[in-house]
């Protein structure tokens, strides 16, 4: 019986019990894991591998071309800005994510960082447990209801969060410019160019994906044209914001605040100084988090790999839809195995 070797490049967890319920009910896959942190440790480990399950580890165009036999990579969570999309085209290589195991969380998240930013929670808190009982160290605070949140990207998370921002009173702004106008409009949410998002948005809340064309596509001609009362969240990947940019603004009194759950460069480093502003809260990138999540995200990314060596099919959440000019697979019929997990 043929052995399809399936290597976890990294992983951070305590063990991988997920991954392994789904890939070693089939006896012929072979599960390895590695904790690889540089692309040469990458070769080293999946040359000869079938499949790959990547979290942090760079596989960028040598990694890809030194891989012997690979048909699929999936990659825990939503992002694939680790792996290089044309190289693994131009091989044949399906890869793979998981987009839609924490929409609840994120969308959550960035809702708690709006109310802990406009309620002052976070600065209140630590005047309290320092002996200060005085409201005023909150001041000024201003009420939700009539205000206007902007959304940079209206996928699936945004879309989320605009109905859960609505019972508030919250007026709902988008810029996408993949999104169909009348689409957005039947969810009661205006489509706007991002230069009047963020005129006129008193929250501006970034949720577009980490590409070349997003990639500090916050900086300081978006800076320039916000309120000075507003408040920048972001729960989607740190380079979309221009961080020095955003330093500056902050730093001059262009925005009032920022809630930010990932930064440029993670973990945040000790001397940076957004970690010294008290109208800045911080969060370790733990938006996609809860228990549920994290279950399903790591089962998805591996039934990815069953998607591919198992069925023969293409992967449920394929992101490179033009690999299937390279090669060819079953068309996807997921719903079986995924409802096994």
């Amino acid at each position: 019986m043929k052995k399809w070797k399936v290597v976890v490049t990294d992983w951070e967890y305590a063990d991988l019990r997920f991954e392994e319920n789904v890939l070693l009910r089939h006896d012929s896959i072979k599960l390895v894991s590695a904790q690889c942190k540089t692309e040469e440790d990458v070769i080293e480990a999946c040359r000869d591998a079938d499949a790959l399950i990547n979290q942090y580890a760079p596989i960028g165009r040598k990694v890809i071309e030194a891989l012997e036999k690979c048909k699929v990579i999936t990659r825990y969570g939503v992002g694939v800005n680790t792996i290089d999309l044309d190289a693994a085209t131009e091989k044949g290589i399906c890869v793979a994510n998981v987009p839609d195991y924490c929409m609840d969380e994120v969308a959550d998240h960035a809702l708690a960082l709006l109310l802990s930013w406009t309620r002052k929670i976070t600065l209140a808190n630590y005047h309290v447990k320092n002996g200060k009982w005085d409201f005023k160290v909150t001041q000024p605070i201003y009420r939700l209801r009539g205000r206007t949140i902007g959304l940079v990207g209206f996928g699936k998370i945004p879309q989320m969060l605009a109905e859960k921002v609505k019972p508030l009173g919250l007026k709902v702004l988008a810029y996408d410019p993949y999104f169909p106008k009348h689409l957005a409009e039947e969810k009661g949410v205006a489509l706007v160019e991002l230069d009047e998002l963020c005129a006129q948005s008193d929250f501006i809340s970034v949720h577009a994906p980490l590409m070349e064309a997003t990639r500090g596509m916050i900086g300081e001609q978006q800076f320039a044209r916000m309120k000075k009362d507003a408040i920048i969240i972001n729960t989607s990947r740190g380079p979309v914001i221009h961080e020095k940019a955003l330093v500056d603004a902050l730093t001059k009194g262009q925005i009032a605040g920022a809630a930010l759950d990932v930064v440029e460069e993670e973990p945040i480093p000790k001397d940076h100084p957004l970690l010294s502003m008290d109208n800045v809260i911080l969060t370790p990138h733990a938006a996609w988090y809860s228990e549920e999540a994290a279950a399903e995200m790591r089962s998805k990314a591996a039934m990815g790999v069953v998607d591919v060596l198992i069925a023969g099919e293409y992967p449920k959440y394929l992101v490179n839809q033009k690999v299937k000019e390279r090669v060819e697979l079953k068309p996807s019929r997921p719903e079986q195995r995924y409802q096994s997990l």
